[in-house]
């Protein structure tokens, strides 16, 4: 290995140890929240292509959100919580090491060696060790039935031990703490907390805001402790926890407690190691984030930064995080501080801070609005010549996204118009569009109003900036930033929208689409024939009701076949040439040896190209028109039926061979795509419907990336929806788990006819669940909480489907009077179509299509 050289300046190439010829060796210890932002920021820049990359990572579980860490007593999953995609690591050749973290590092010989006794040299060190929770050192702190409240693996290890206790306490009344006295309350536990300063949040609110929260948190229920601290903690004869001793004398019954009284950095290793750190803790950085060791760079809470602070707010962490990134790279970017504003929501009570909450600034001035009654303070500060410095919020903080970005200028109204509610006071022209360009929207991801309004959707801002993907409090004004649909209507002749019009057939019971134009169109086009978004938009809505409605399901009968797209009109896709596919459903992808000799011979005496797809079916290409039925009538004797390739319904359930023949399968994957595949068949939906089935964790079958997967468990299935292929992939969202066969098409059937009630024309479900709002958890609360009653309607919806289905080529066959729109010439039926060709290629055909050439003008060059 070469020797040691220092790190050049900024800007100049980075001095490595590696060997001629291979990429330098980062390590990045700590895979936090603030540790996957600093591997996304070097994936961004592109340095995930020129550094070798390991993480070693002390949880059992990649980053997740600890934002949104009480959540999972809401009933989000670890799985929700995650921050890495699955696919991210792999993709960008990072080497990630779960629970095994780093226990030294030597600064000489630049390795650093992990708890399994691994060493991995490095030539750049990025510390991301975060914090650790400060459990103050009193006599039976170490008890069973005490806990930190840091990590998933604490919650759940909180919510086992509660399941048999009916009290807990919480010490520590901040952010967090009343956090964790939510969850305590929520796992039904009588509830108290202790705090050592004389009001809740003492760092974020002041004595007015205080006493706000604590009114509201007390007609919870809650019980408070304000001024005194915990002496003891008390123990039963099995040495449990049973009570505490507080600093008054006075002494409660507890049968569990959390302790929550601040985070202290995690500097150990550096300590260690011999880099230097603050006098109260904190590794050294610099502006650079570069620590006194010229190869290694600290980032987030185990930081202390140049402006002396050690942050622990996600929003700080994020821009060391990609400052660290930018300086690897001689890139120009300095961390010199941060917005310290929070808003939160603890125990269902709105709290916000932001700038100079509490007034320090010289001369300033507090203007104050307080209504015991409702819970409500807010407070703004200003300067005598009235600039906003800061604020308070508590009981009501809608205004925060407004009031934060307006900090450091004077306010367009006045500032007792800024905390007056509606009613109170002259009415307030404040709004999104009264902030500068350069004011920061969103403080996680430092994206400013100029940077969100050049995007016109809330998704594409997220995806394009981040913004709104952090702690989540700038999504009202983002929302609030883009431009307004000048008309939600379907089209021209609908001022409906496509859930609105569903709405409107259901409750109706409308069976015609021009009764439905007549009577629920608009004033200028009721009378005429519609347009081509309408058209099969509403014919999809009474096919997927026909059963509930009493109509007829097959989509070809009378006035329904002039509302069917181009596909639906002959029951089969058309091919560029002019041809037609065939696509048989092969639920779940088994087929018996009898079945593909069938195929194989109509492939043959047809002369079709044979292709099997993705999604483990059999698609027959070059079919001409006429031939339709006759190939049909093949395979429909053979036990085979319309495979619904070409209509926005389901395609296909996949499936592994699952625990039948796989020595890794825990469930039956197959028989469980079968049952869905042939329960869901031919069921009309906004978009196409996947599906797959994965016999074990391995998911061989691809489930997450499919509108609704199903992966196998050792107690069950878990359900996964909104996942999508194609052009902008997602990765399906964990639903629910460890479900019994029962219980998941229970869940599915939900899923699906809410879906197909609520979602947009041509709206994949991925884009559904992103564009819902209130997202998974409200998905969530209405189809396994039924929080809006409709799981009976729902699943009543779904049995008519599957009572009246029938096979739409089946019923075609049976009709002669349906047969006779499957020609190509109706003057000359039978007569092939000229203009349909093919020329032999590997074996098979393939169309023979005119070549369109150019000359330049006036002839050859």
């Amino acid at each position: 290995m070469a020797a040691a050289t220092p790190t050049p300046a900024p800007g100049t190439a980075q001095a490595t140890t590696q060997a001629p010829g291979t990429r330098p060796a980062l390590v990045l210890i700590g895979h936090g929240m603030v540790g996957q932002r600093y591997l996304e920021a070097l994936a961004e820049l592109g340095a995930t292509a020129t550094h070798r990359i390991t993480v070693l990572c002390e949880e059992p579980r990649p980053a997740y959100d600890r934002v949104h860490l009480t959540s999972y007593f809401s009933g989000s999953t670890p799985e929700d919580l995650s921050l890495t995609p699955a696919s991210f690591m792999e993709e960008h050749g990072i080497a990630l090491h779960l629970d095994d973290p780093a226990e030294s590092i030597d600064r000489e010989a630049r390795t650093v060696t992990s708890r399994t006794g691994q060493v991995f040299p490095y030539d750049v060190l990025v510390l991301a060790t975060g914090s650790y929770p400060f459990v103050p050192p009193v006599p039976g702190k170490d008890a069973p039935g005490c806990f930190v409240y840091r990590t998933i693996e604490d919650l759940l290890a909180i919510e086992e031990y509660a399941k048999t206790r009916t009290t807990g306490a919480v010490v520590g009344g901040g952010l967090l703490g009343l956090e964790a006295a939510g969850a305590l309350k929520g796992l039904g536990l009588a509830t108290r907390v202790v705090e050592f300063a004389p009001r809740l949040m003492p760092v974020q609110v002041d004595e007015g805001g205080g006493a706000a929260l604590l009114r509201t948190i007390e007609n919870m229920g809650l019980t408070v402790h304000t001024g005194v601290g915990t002496q003891e903690v008390l123990t039963s004869e099995d040495g449990s926890v049973s009570g505490m001793k507080l600093s008054d004398g006075s002494s409660v019954d507890t049968d569990l407690v959390v302790f929550s009284a601040g985070v202290r950095p995690r500097d150990q290793l550096a300590r260690e190691s011999g880099l230097t750190v603050g006098e109260r803790g904190g590794i050294s950085v610099d502006a650079r984030c570069r620590t006194s060791d010229p190869h290694v760079y600290a980032i987030g809470e185990c930081a202390l930064a140049s402006d002396g602070r050690v942050y622990g707010l996600v929003a700080p962490g994020y821009e060391m995080a990609e400052t660290a990134a930018a300086d690897l790279l001689g890139r120009e970017k300095e961390f010199t501080g941060a917005d310290l504003s929070t808003k939160l929501k603890l125990l269902g009570v709105d709290v916000a801070s932001f700038g100079d909450a509490h007034g320090a600034t010289a001369g300033s001035l507090d203007v104050v609005y307080s209504d015991s009654r409702s819970g409500v303070y807010k407070k703004v500060v200003v300067s005598a010549e009235g600039v906003l410095l800061g604020g308070v919020l508590v009981g009501d903080a809608d205004s925060y996204g407004l009031l934060r970005p307006l900090t450091g200028s004077v306010p367009p109204v006045t500032p007792e118009q800024l905390v007056l509610p509606a009613g109170a006071g002259a009415p307030v022209a404040l709004g999104p569009a009264s902030l500068p360009d350069g004011a920061v929207i969103c403080s996680c991801h430092n994206v400013t109003k100029k940077a969100i309004t050049a995007h016109t959707t809330v998704p594409e801002v997220k995806k394009c900036t981040k913004a709104g993907t952090g702690c989540g409090s700038c999504l009202k004004v983002i929302g609030q930033l883009m431009p307004p649909a000048a008309d939600k209507g379907l089209c021209d002749c609908f001022p409906f929208t496509r859930a609105e019009l569903y709405e409107i057939v259901r409750t109706l019971r409308v069976t015609s689409y021009e009764k439905l134009l007549d009577s629920h169109g608009r004033e200028e086009a009721r009378g005429g024939e519609g347009c081509e978004v309408c058209k099969p938009t509403v014919g999809s809505i009474i096919a997927s009701l026909a059963p509930t409605l009493g109509a007829s399901g097959y989509v070809l009968d009378g006035e329904q076949a002039a509302l069917q797209d181009t596909n639906d009109h002959f029951l089969a896709n058309m091919q560029r040439n002019g041809s037609y596919s065939v696509v048989p459903r092969i639920p779940g992808g088994e087929i018996t040896p009898d079945k593909l000799i069938v195929i194989g011979e109509v492939a043959r005496d047809f002369g079709l190209y044979t292709k099997i797809t993705g999604g483990q079916r059999i698609d027959l290409f070059g079919a001409a028109l006429d031939d339709l039925p006759r190939i049909w009538a093949r395979l429909v004797e053979a036990g085979f039926e319309s495979g619904h390739a070409y209509g926005k319904a389901l395609r296909t359930v996949k499936s592994c061979v699952g625990q039948t023949w796989c020595r890794y399968g825990v469930q039956d994957s197959v028989r469980m795509a079968i049952d869905l595949e042939l329960r869901y068949r031919g069921l009309r939906a906004p978009h196409k419907l996947k599906s797959a089935v994965s016999g074990c964790a391995r998911e061989c079958a691809e489930a997450q990336s499919k509108d609704f997967g199903i992966i196998a468990t050792a107690s069950g299935w878990n359900l996964y929806v909104g996942g999508n292929g194609g052009a902008t992939p997602r990765h399906a969202d964990l639903l629910a788990q460890d479900l019994s066969d029962a219980e998941l098409v229970r869940l599915i059937d939900r899923f699906l006819m809410f879906y197909i009630r609520t979602a947009d024309r041509l709206e994949r479900t991925s884009t559904w669940l992103d564009r819902l709002e209130g997202g998974l958890e409200h998905l969530r609360d209405v189809i396994v909480r039924d929080s809006l009653g409709l799981c009976a309607e729902l699943e009543s919806l779904m049995a008519d489907h599957v009572a009246h289905y029938r096979d739409e080529w089946a019923e075609t066959l049976d009709d002669p009077e349906r047969l006779r729109r499957f020609v190509s010439f109706v003057n000359a039926p039978g007569a092939p179509d000229p203009s349909v060709k093919f020329v032999p290629e590997r074996g098979q055909v393939k169309p023979d299509l005119t070549v369109l050439t150019l000359e330049p003008l006036g002839g050859t060059r």
